[in-house]
C-alpha cells in the first residue's frame, strides 16, 4: 500500500467553464497508470473521495472531476434525500457531460508523473453510465462500471468503446432491470467489444458504498479484488 496525497485542482473545459476534480496519488516521482473517478449522482461526495484514495493506495493517479459543476459545485447529496440529488441530474446535458468527460481525461494525461497510454475509468451509479460513455470519447485502456444505471439507453456508442469493459451488476436493483443490463452486454456482443460482466444476485444498487443501507459487505468484498485484478491486467 503506497502513501498518498490529495487535492482539488482545476480542469479547463472546452466550452470555457471550469470543473474541479479531486485528486488522489502516490507519493514519489515514479510515473503511474491513471484512473478516472466518475462520481454517483450524490456528487464528488467523501464516498467517492474515500474510493479515489482508495485506488490511490493501489498504485494510481486517481482523478474524480466534479460533473454538476456548472450548477452545484462541490455538492454533496446525501443518502437520505435521493430524490434531491436525483432532481440535480435534470441539469446536464449530453454535449456538457461530454466536454466534461474529455477535458478530464486530457487534463489527467497531461499531469506530470501520469502513464498516458495507461489510463482507465471507474464509476459508480451514474458514474458507471459515464464510464461507458468515456470509453467510447476516448482512448481509455479500460473501464469499469458498477451498477450503471441508462447504459441501455446509449447501445449506439458500444461500437466505439476504446477498452475492455467490467460491469458489475446487482440482482436485486430496482434501478436497473435484468433485462436492461443483458441488453448491454449484448450489444458488446454484437460489436465483438472484450467485455467481463457480473451480477451479485442478493445484492441492490448501490451495494459498494459503505455510506448507504444498500451497501452489502460480501458483494462488496468480492468486487474489490475483481476491479485490482481487471485494472492490473490492463492498465499496468
Amino acid at each position: 500500500m503506497h502513501s498518498i496525497t490529495t487535492e482539488w485542482v482545476t480542469v479547463e473545459v472546452s466550452d470555457g467553464t471550469k470543473m474541479e476534480a479531486y485528486v488522489a496519488r502516490p507519493e514519489g516521482a515514479e510515473a503511474r497508470p491513471g484512473l478516472l473517478v466518475l462520481q454517483e449522482i450524490f456528487g464528488v461526495n467523501a464516498h467517492i473521495r474515500d474510493i479515489a484514495e482508495r485506488y490511490a493506495r493501489e498504485g494510481y493517479v486517481a482523478f474524480a472531476p466534479d460533473i454538476f459543476h456548472r450548477f452545484a459545485p462541490r455538492y454533496e447529496g446525501t443518502y437520505d434525500d435521493i430524490p434531491a440529488s436525483i432532481a440535480l441530474t435534470s441539469n446536464l446535458t449530453p454535449d456538457g457531460v461530454g466536454a466534461d468527460l474529455i477535458a478530464a481525461h486530457k487534463h489527467l494525461a497531461g499531469m506530470a508523473g501520469v502513464k498516458k497510454e495507461s489510463i482507465g475509468a471507474i464509476g459508480y451509479c451514474m458514474g458507471g453510465r459515464l464510464s461507458y460513455v468515456t470509453n467510447a470519447l476516448v482512448p481509455l485502456a479500460a473501464a469499469v462500471s458498477y451498477y450503471g444505471g441508462g447504459i441501455q439507453t446509449q447501445l449506439d456508442l458500444a461500437a466505439k468503446l476504446a477498452g475492455p469493459m467490467l460491469f458489475f451488476w446487482a440482482g436485486k436493483d430496482g434501478y436497473i432491470p435484468t433485462e436492461a443490463h443483458q441488453s448491454v452486454t449484448a450489444a458488446l456482443r454484437a460489436a465483438d467489444k472484450p467485455f467481463t460482466s457480473i451480477e451479485f444476485s442478493w445484492a441492490d444498487h448501490g451495494f459498494f458504498c459503505d455510506a448507504r443501507s444498500n451497501y452489502n459487505a460480501q458483494a462488496a468484498a468480492q468486487a474489490w479484488p475483481l476491479t485490482l485484478a481487471f485494472l492490473k491486467e490492463h492498465l499496468r
